[in-house]
């Protein structure tokens, strides 16, 4: 069985953002270690002996980089015992700024971790004070100092807009500035009200605005103008790589393809199933202790699911699906498929067709889930 990519869920925050509705506690000692216990066995599940050779590994949260010195390195050597790392193409760790010390980065670096996706959101002090992080823009600098000092070059960052009271003004300071450092990889989302998030509550009594949708508009166009500018290229709805640093792992969710999903809440997808594993972290640990199967949901994936999903996914993609590699794949062409969407997809200027690759157009990527409906099979 050929998986070639591993999310790693670490849930531990410093402080819970107002917008945040991953599975996420706040940073605990004790619990922090029971926690990597726990996330072993399951590992252990998986991967009973040997060394797994994956292309990918990321290690996503909360904040990985939450943990203590002494944890961080336990729960390195943890994927090292597991994982052939020298064999892994990318290795990547979420940090939040102003988490990083030297240490810590220099840990990272000793123990083949060779990509940071550092969650940097906005370059404006007031407005990281008002969605609830925790570091401050002059801690962006520090931790790109200290990632560049040792030699841990692939950065990439998270910026986000739409936020409460930011305005178009506002957003391009924050492109501008991020451009500056010259970083080969962005990633831009705009502010998504999800339920259990303390930002949900305000906008449920009416205490929280959103920039209008046209503002929203304008800030995707302007963040896709400035970064192509820069020479950095949009290869899928929200990121943005210079050639040859698109995230690999992403690109295996994008492309349809196996990962094992590790870690209290965190989902994976195995031949013919998807998993959903348990979020609450007593009752995480307590089953892993078990078991170590902490799954809450499988979903069993049959062949219209993927081929449904193999459309959904890779339209996300600049480059789109491929008609060759999708008939390669389930054996039909997918005019056979999805006979009835496409021509009117096509009509409405949604999606274009162009030597063998169906692609969002401009119009579809703002209209994406209206797309992407028109891909879910009758049965």
């Amino acid at each position: 069985m050929n998986i070639p990519s591993a999310y790693i869920h670490i849930p531990f925050c410093q402080q819970i953002c107002h917008y945040c509705d991953f599975t996420k506690f706040f940073y605990n000692e004790r619990l922090a270690d029971e926690y990597l216990v726990a996330l072993e066995k399951e590992i252990h599940t998986y991967i009973p002996e040997g060394k797994a050779h994956l292309k990918t590994i990321f290690v996503g949260g909360g904040t990985p980089t939450a943990v203590n010195h002494k944890q961080l390195e336990k729960l390195l050597k943890m994927i090292d015992d597991h994982f052939d790392i020298a064999s892994c193409e990318e290795y990547t760790f979420e940090a939040n700024p102003g988490d990083l010390d030297l240490e810590k980065v220099k840990l990272l670096k000793a123990y083949g971790v060779n990509r940071i996706s550092l969650g940097v959101q906005v370059f404006d002090d007031h407005m990281l004070e008002k969605i609830g992080r925790v570091h401050r823009v002059k801690d962006v600098y520090t931790n790109i100092d200290r990632l560049l000092q040792v030699g841990l070059s692939n950065v990439s960052i998270d910026l986000m807009y739409a936020l409460p009271g930011q305005t178009v003004d506002d957003f391009e300071r924050t492109i501008d500035e991020a451009m500056q450092f010259g970083l080969p990889h962005y990633s831009s989302y705009s502010l998504q009200i999800e339920p259990k998030t303390v930002f949900y509550q305000r906008y449920k009594k009416g205490t929280l605005v959103k920039p209008p949708e046209e503002d929203e508009a304008e800030m995707y166009e302007l963040l896709q103008k400035k970064l192509a500018d820069n020479g950095v290229v949009q290869y899928e709805i929200s990121n943005f790589a210079k050639p040859g640093f698109e995230s690999k792992h992403n690109l295996t969710y994008w492309n349809n393809e196996y990962y094992y999903g590790i870690g209290a809440g965190a989902h994976g997808y195995m031949p013919g199933k998807r998993t959903i594993n348990i979020r609450p972290l007593p009752a995480y640990v307590k089953q892993a202790m078990e078991n170590g199967k902490p799954i809450l949901h499988e979903e069993p994936v049959g062949v219209k699911e993927q081929m449904e999903e193999e459309m959904f996914l890779g339209l996300r993609k600049a480059e789109g699906v491929s008609s060759i590699k999708f008939e390669q794949k389930f054996g039909r062409p997918v005019k056979s498929v999805f006979g009835d969407a496409l021509p009117s997809l096509k009509g409405r200027g949604l999606i274009i067709e162009d030597r063998g690759q169906i692609r969002l157009t401009d119009r579809g990527r703002i209209l994406g889930n209206e797309v992407f409906r028109e891909f879910l099979i009758d049965e």
